[in-house]
């Protein structure tokens, strides 16, 4: 079979794996073979092993305002998100097709996950009437369309953990509800499938905790109960999805109260966060500062990381244009990645994906 004329199958398939994401959607469109080759497994695992794979970073970033002079950025009341796209190998900046429904902006405060080929976008509160949402909605980069999924069951919740085992699964826990009690309940939500199922409750209430996919456990960092709203903690809790079980309470897991807002897997098993001026990496039971922050960014936005880098979003200072700087974990050396003006809002949440 070719899948290109006169070409070998395999120097077609060679061919196909080095497409650009963004191109997903047109070699789709050409022909039912094409379509057919892009959606197998293989495909994808011989993307990976080839380094083919580019490294996306999704973000609910707010519009800047272009009437307004250089430097300075435009607050209202209701600033109105949308979904950026960088890619920090490329520089490349860009945007998403708007969630349905939200043309306008973003449900404030949502949250986005990378499953696999798809970005899930999932709660927030709607941006005019403030109403907490329970909705789901998955972007494909295949075929670079939106659908709807499931609601999230039960009350609808605020402010929770979530992550993603990085191929199907988006877990949630925590968070709060409608009356701003915290929550200790947790589900799991099969993106293939369009199924959510409930998970055993965690041991404490914890809303505004961080949720970290780590060495094959979905990690809930930090957060408060009801009655210590806004007073984190230091403590940790770990789903075992192979024993479908809670670990016990790990009590001292940040070492310091603290906001676990920037706490994450880098992908290879190692845990940063930042805290305060500084990185610092899990190392054995503690943590161990790393290097300082470049003063472009210390008032963090938003970081993520990959093997060998990390990725911090953020300004100099409340209302400044949002700077990028990508570190070296090797090197501690950091290099400043160009921001467009257009993409220099304010970061409210954000994922990583290898597509």
């Amino acid at each position: 079979m070719e899948l290109i004329p006169c070409l070998p199958y395999d120097v077609g398939l060679e061919c196909l794996i080095r497409v650009p994401y963004e191109d997903f959607s047109s070699v789709a469109s050409v022909c039912t073979t094409w379509k057919r080759q892009i959606q197998l497994p293989e495909f994808w695992r011989r993307r990976g092993s080839s380094e083919c794979t580019q490294r996306v970073v999704v973000m609910a970033q707010a519009r800047v305002d272009p009437t307004q002079k250089l430097g300075t950025v435009k607050y209202s009341a209701t600033p109105a998100y949308r979904l950026t796209v960088f890619e920090p190998e490329r520089g490349y900046w860009t945007e998403l097709p708007p969630v349905p429904g939200y043309s306008d902006g973003l449900p404030m405060f949502c949250q986005l996950v990378g499953a696999g080929l798809n970005l899930v976008v999932m709660g927030g509160l709607n941006p005019v009437t403030w109403e907490v949402s329970n909705s789901v909605y998955i972007y494909n980069f295949v075929s670079a369309t939106w659908r709807r999924g499931t609601h999230m069951p039960g009350c609808r919740r605020s402010f929770f953990a979530c992550a993603s085992d990085f191929n199907r699964t988006v877990f949630v826990a925590g968070g709060h509800d409608s009356e701003k009690c915290a929550l200790k309940s947790a589900m799991a939500y099969d993106v293939t499938n369009d199924k959510w199922t409930h998970l055993p409750d965690m041991a404490r209430e914890r809303d505004e905790s961080k949720g970290i996919f780590h060495l094959g456990k979905f990690h809930v960092i930090g957060g408060y109960s009801t009655n210590t709203q806004g007073r984190f903690e230091a403590s940790a809790e770990s789903f075992d999805i192979s024993t479908w079980q809670w670990d016990s309470v790990c009590e001292n897991f940040l070492e310091t109260a603290m906001c676990p807002r920037h706490c994450l897997d880098r992908g290879d098993g190692t845990l940063y966060i930042s805290r305060s001026i500084d990185v610092s990496a899990h190392k054995g039971s503690t943590w161990q500062v790393v290097t300082e922050l470049p003063v472009d960014v210390q008032n963090i936005a938003y970081m993520t990381g990959w093997q060998g880098k990390l990725l911090v979003i953020g300004s100099p200072r409340f209302g400044a244009p949002h700077r990028a700087y990508l570190l070296d974990t090797k090197t501690h050396k950091w290099e400043e990645n160009e921001v467009l003006e257009a993409f220099s809002g304010h970061v409210q949440s954000g994922c990583y994906l290898e597509l």
